[in-house]
């Protein structure tokens, strides 16, 4: 087995699991140590002992590298590989007519309109964001830093943004059998602002508009700044909406407090797809906000909020929530064909 390939995989199978990123970050850099090297230099230094001594290679990655030189698959790799696997792609899929839904769902995805990088708080490269997004068999990934105003999570300046929009058309070019959309996920400002300029916004594919900030705010003031956010021109999906936190590290975290009846028939009226948040600690909106917004005509747009490779696989959990709640795959953005995603979104520019 490919030793660099054996890495990796582990790594991406921690970050699916939530694993503590210094367990990821032993395997990804063992991965960049190995990258310069070819098969050949790695049999040497295994056999002579220098391995053991190259930077980025620890006792627990010297030995999956060794185990994959033998052409086994590592230890270490297989119990990941063995344990449960909710949500993923490789799950076996649930039971009963829900079961089925789930299933019809999960293979109608074609791609995902939410997703990170290390330009903000992700943990890796553009590249390897969407090359994972390509082994997983997706069409299209959107890239959606963060926007300026949220500092915590080192938001791109317009500068930046720009920057990267030139990094991204690069990567678009370079990368065959997925296309790379640019995108930002905004932050919806406590005046219902965007934060970024109009001038940027305009050159973009994809725009997640999200709260980050007062999420405690009362019901009036968080639904007059979700509704103007709902009615800016160029957003496209509104991201997590509840801003809610059921479990994970970061703790919990009650939903915000809106008029979820009158932003659903804005983003209705305005053609603004409702994000079904497909990260586990999220899981936003809630089931009943699902209803009300499918209720209300809204589309929908199954997103993984990746902040790492990993978290690319989470859709299937989204897939699993839009089923249960009985949301026709026609409604979900992230099902269709890519001409007609983006016939959707420059009907936003």
């Amino acid at each position: 087995m490919d030793a660099i390939a054996a890495l990796d995989e582990i790594a991406f199978r921690l970050e699916r699991e939530l694993a503590p990123s210094f367990k990821v970050k032993a395997f990804r850099r063992a991965a960049a140590a190995l990258d310069p090297l070819g098969d050949d230099e790695i049999a040497a230094r295994l056999a002579d002992g220098r391995l053991a001594r190259t930077k980025g290679i620890g006792d627990t990655t010297l030995t999956v590298v060794r185990e994959a030189a033998d052409d086994q698959v590592p230890a270490y790799l297989q119990k990941l590989r063995d344990r449960a696997e909710p949500g993923a792609k490789a799950a076996s899929p649930a039971t009963g007519p829900a079961g089925s839904a789930a299933t019809r769902i999960r293979e109608a995805l074609r791609g995902d309109l939410h997703s990170h990088s290390e330009w903000s708080d992700g943990t890796t490269s553009l590249e390897l964001m969407a090359g994972t997004a390509r082994w997983l068999g997706l069409e299209y990934l959107a890239l959606t830093d963060h926007s300026p105003h949220l500092t915590i999570a080192n938001g791109l300046s317009a500068e930046r943004l720009t920057e990267q929009l030139d990094v991204v058309a690069r990567l678009d070019a370079e990368l065959e059998g997925i296309r790379v959309l640019s995108g930002i996920e905004v932050d919806i400002l406590e005046s219902g602002e965007l934060d970024q300029s109009p001038e940027l916004l305009d050159r973009l594919d994809v725009v997640v508009a999200s709260v980050h900030s007062k999420l405690r705010a009362d019901s009036a003031t968080m639904t007059k700044r979700m509704l103007a956010a709902v009615e800016h021109p160029r957003t496209t999906v509104l991201g997590h909406c509840t801003g809610r936190l059921v479990k994970g590290s970061r703790g919990t975290r009650p939903p915000s407090d809106f008029d979820a009846a009158r932003v659903f028939a804005a983003c209705a009226a305005h053609d603004v797809a409702v994000e079904i948040n497909s990260r586990p600690e999220r899981q936003d909106p809630p089931d009943q906000l699902i209803q009300l917004a499918l209720e209300a005509g809204c589309l929908f747009s199954i997103d993984s909020d990746a902040h790492a490779p990993g978290h690319l696989d989470f859709l299937g959990l989204g897939a699993d929530r839009a089923a249960a709640n009985g949301v026709p795959v026609d409604r979900i953005v992230t099902t269709w064909p890519l001409a007609r995603l983006q016939e959707w979104t420059a009907s936003k520019r």
